[in-house]
C-alpha cells in the first residue's frame, strides 16, 4: 500500500511540494526552512490529496 503523501508549504519561500514527510532543506531556496502542512483535510476545500486554498499557493 503506498504511502499517503501531504502537501508541504516552505515558510520562507512558498515552494510546495508532495512528500510523505517535509524534507530537511527546502528544494527550491536550500535552507532549512519550516514546513507547513498545507494539505486539504476538509470536503469543503477538495478534501484529502488537495492543497488546501487558504495555506497553499
Amino acid at each position: 500500500m503506498e504511502e499517503p503523501k501531504n502537501w508541504w508549504k516552505c515558510s520562507n519561500c512558498g515552494y510546495t511540494l508532495q512528500a510523505p514527510t517535509p524534507p530537511e532543506t527546502c528544494p527550491s531556496c536550500k535552507e532549512k526552512c519550516i514546513f507547513i502542512d498545507a494539505t486539504c483535510y476538509t470536503p469543503e476545500c477538495g478534501g484529502p490529496g488537495q492543497i488546501d486554498p487558504q495555506i497553499g499557493r
